[in-house]
């Protein structure tokens, strides 16, 4: 299982806590704007806290590094329905939000980019997505 990338690089760290200059992650840079599909800005925005708390225990597992309840979990998540901006391949990673009284995986997942707390919640198995604003 790959665990995706998810670290600011330590020299960007660095320079932006000795300087007070913005914090430059390693990872691909972004697309443009053109590039994103129509449907990607319809991702909307979930208070961390507003999530359910099997999520929170998801985002835990992930930050600690599993293990994980479902093999599936820490795999590439393609982006097929292109509801998340487009990304090269390998760059999501999808992982099981506990469904209470669901007899498989359920519908719910945490998505998460290569960058920092760049965690995307769907309830609706990839219909929908929200970003998680880890600050509140």
């Amino acid at each position: 299982m790959r665990i995706p990338p998810r670290i600011v690089s330590v020299t960007a760290l660095a320079a932006a806590l000795l300087v007070g200059g913005p914090v430059a992650a390693s990872a691909a840079p972004a697309a443009p704007a053109a590039a994103v599909s129509h449907s990607a800005a319809a991702v909307g925005d979930i208070c961390f806290s507003a999530l359910p708390s099997q999520a929170h225990d998801t985002l835990g597992l992930i930050e600690k590094g599993g293990p994980y309840p479902y093999p599936q979990d820490g795999t590439v998540f393609q982006n097929r329905e292109g509801e998340l901006p487009q990304q090269s391949s390998g760059y999501y990673h999808e992982y099981t939000v506990v469904t209470p009284g669901s007899d498989d995986r359920g519908a719910r997942r945490i998505v998460t980019g290569e960058k920092s707390q760049e965690d995307y919640y769907t309830a609706d198995h990839y219909a929908s997505f929200d970003l998680v604003d880890h600050g509140c």
